[in-house]
């Protein structure tokens, strides 16, 4: 057996991502090429291959924060944020390969570790069937982000590939169909459940059987989606072997899968709901983005200063608050913040005009948002809140008034005062200029941004982790697993629980809507809508390329102080809703963005790989 490629990269690599929260995980990082036999009669040099592998996960995750990439760009293709910095993006559709994943590499190294770990001498059974485990677990989920952006492929087992003696067509491995790729990682999911630890490890950094169950609850409930809404469009998406396309039988098996994994997770009791009756918005930061005594999340990619840091806090931080030159590279959007409920009014848009068109005006710029579901506090820095404790300023300009009407004033700089010395433009923003360091949204980002000292510096970075998976996904998941078989009861009672802790009114009765919009409030920035709105066959109809349609465009909201004195309005506050000047153009998804191109050199290295549709 040659397992030259996963040693050439534990062995010579520094892999910096601190994994000490993992106890001994990393103690020792070899510093030479050693053979299959080294590797496995040294159970440290075991566990820094493996090690290794959960630093890969890195790039099979697209919003994953890193040094090279902290994935603020990801997040303003969608409707969740915009660009920020530079020109304005003339982007107009959707790539074909956008978020591709396709790692065979990654997965005969995986093959080639479960060989060694299956034959070494140095572990006891126990240990054996913990590592394989969580190998396992490792190639299912790249199985599973290959097979959502690509439909079915090919699935090569334990099967490893040396360099000698083997003949080329072995290797030729046709694509499977798309229900049996689910199938596969489902059962792997299921398998491995008992060979890893039912406790939590520190930080979720290492798979547990709540991960693995976790994944399973996933897949089947994406699985039962393609099922189900695939079908119902007037041509359905498929080919003819099924590598693309889920008979339409085949959705309540998977829902009734993904209902009992998550149900198991929810009722193990190892997980809990961080909540706060008296400051929910808080309650959610923490849950999500802060570390120390979380019960929420179950697994994560995790960081480590001084180590591997990331930069999603320096950059996005806003200006008044920055500790080096980066700031304000993205924020998110109007679209994302209408989506937060207020406590009396589902609809969740910001009032702006009354009924006869005549601004709305408010003594403070937050009292826009007060009420709101307090997971838009610990997901967006809106104006006027806070952060670390300071308040967060945003001001467009000012609304005075000329011969009776209406006007708006901005400066030519932000941070530009009038001759009588009142603010014109915020430091911040928003601002709708290219000047590269002020916000162009009228919102920040919260969630992941780290509050610790220093964080956003060059020279330091921060710590915080990217969770994968936590306890609100099952909760989410068994609410629309058991929507879709019908039993409204048990989805009011789940999505209840997640309404509950935003502090918002319970619902009565679920329907589809309600379960689109709770994962999009609750997952902001974590990597779910794209597939989501992908598997509930949404894509095309809310992102339609349409200019200035309400959801496919970006939409910012400026807030503007008044100024006019002797007015009984002086000194409140207007929002006015316009265009992201640095987005222009609608967010445009074809059916063919459904799924991924092949690569024609996967082909030509292939000929049994069918291509997708639209090729």
């Amino acid at each position: 057996m040659k397992i030259k490629n996963i040693l050439a990269i534990a062995a010579t690599a520094l892999f910096t991502l601190s994994l000490s929260s993992c106890g001994d995980f990393l103690d020792q990082e070899p510093d030479k090429i050693l053979d299959d036999d080294q590797i496995f009669s040294d159970e440290t040099m075991i566990k820094s291959v493996l090690a290794n592998f959960y630093g890969r996960m890195e790039g099979k995750f697209w919003g994953q924060r890193t040094k090279d990439g902290d994935g603020s760009y990801s997040m303003t293709i969608l409707d969740e944020a915009a660009r920020c910095d530079g020109g304005p993006d003339t982007r107009t559709d959707f790539e074909d390969d956008r978020w591709r994943t396709y790692d065979y590499e990654f997965i005969r190294n995986i093959n080639q570790f479960l060989q060694g770990v299956r034959e070494t001498k140095v572990l006891d059974a126990n240990h054996q069937k913990a590592l394989e485990g969580e190998a396992r677990f490792l190639r299912a989920w790249v199985y599973f982000c290959m097979g959502r952006g690509l439909g079915g492929m090919p699935i090569i087992g334990d099967q490893v590939y040396t360099d000698q003696d083997m003949d080329i067509s072995a290797m030729q491995v046709p694509r499977s169909t798309e229900a049996e790729l689910y199938d596969y990682i489902i059962n792997e999911c299921t398998e491995v459940t008992d060979y890893l630890p039912s406790e939590p490890t520190i930080n979720g950094a290492r798979a547990t059987k709540w991960a693995a169950l976790m994944l399973k609850a996933r897949a089947a409930v994406y699985a039962g989606s393609l099922a189900n809404y695939n079908n119902k469009l007037p041509n359905p998406i498929k080919t003819s072997g099924g590598e693309v396309g889920i008979p339409a039988e085949r959705a309540q098996g998977y829902y009734k899968i993904a209902f009992d994994a998550a149900k198991a997770v929810i009722d193990g009791g190892k997980y809990s709901l961080m909540t706060n009756a008296t400051d929910p918005g808080r309650a959610f930061y923490n849950a999500v983005s802060v570390k120390d005594n979380n019960k929420e999340i179950i697994w994560a990619c995790d960081y480590k200063y001084p180590g591997k840091t990331v930069e999603f806090t320096k950059l996005n931080i806003p200006k008044s608050h920055a500790e080096d030159i980066d700031n304000s590279y993205a924020g998110p959007i109007l679209n994302l913040v209408e989506a937060f409920e207020y406590k009396d009014n589902r609809s969740g848009e910001i009032k702006i005009k009354d009924e006869n068109g005549n601004y709305v005006f408010y003594d403070a710029p937050e009292d826009a948002f007060a009420g709101k579901d307090g997971r838009l506090w610990g997901s967006v820095i809106y104006p006027g809140a806070d952060f670390k404790g300071v308040r967060v300023d945003l001001q467009a300009g000012q609304l005075i008034q000329k011969n009776g009407q209406w006007e708006t004033l901005e400066a030519a700089s932000p941070g530009d005062v009038d001759d009588k010395g009142i603010l014109i433009t915020a430091l911040n923003g928003p601002a709708a200029t290219n000047n590269q360091y002020v916000n162009k949204t009228g919102f920040f980002f919260r969630k992941f941004m780290d509050e610790t000292t220093m964080a956003s510096s060059r020279g330091r970075g921060s710590e915080m982790w990217f969770p994968y998976f936590r306890l609100s996904e099952a909760y989410l998941i068994a609410a629309e697993a058991a929507f879709e078989m019908n039993d409204n009861a048990s989805a009011v009672k789940y999505i209840n629980v997640i309404r509950e802790r935003a502090d918002i009114q319970p619902l009565t009765t679920v329907t589809f809507n309600d379960i689109v919009r709770e994962n999009r409030v609750e997952f902001a920035f974590e990597d779910h809508r794209y597939w989501d709105m992908k598997r509930w066959r949404l894509a095309h109809q809310v992102w339609n390329g349409v200019q200035n349609d309400p959801n496919a465009q970006q939409w910012a909201l400026y807030p503007y102080r008044v100024n006019a004195p002797g007015s009984p309005n002086d000194g409140k506050w207007v929002f006015i809703k316009r265009d992201v000047n640095m987005e222009p153009y609608p967010r445009y998804f074809q059916m063919k963005n459904y799924y991924n191109f092949v690569d024609m050199e996967w082909v030509n290295n292939n000929p049994k790989f069918e291509k997708n549709p639209y090729q």
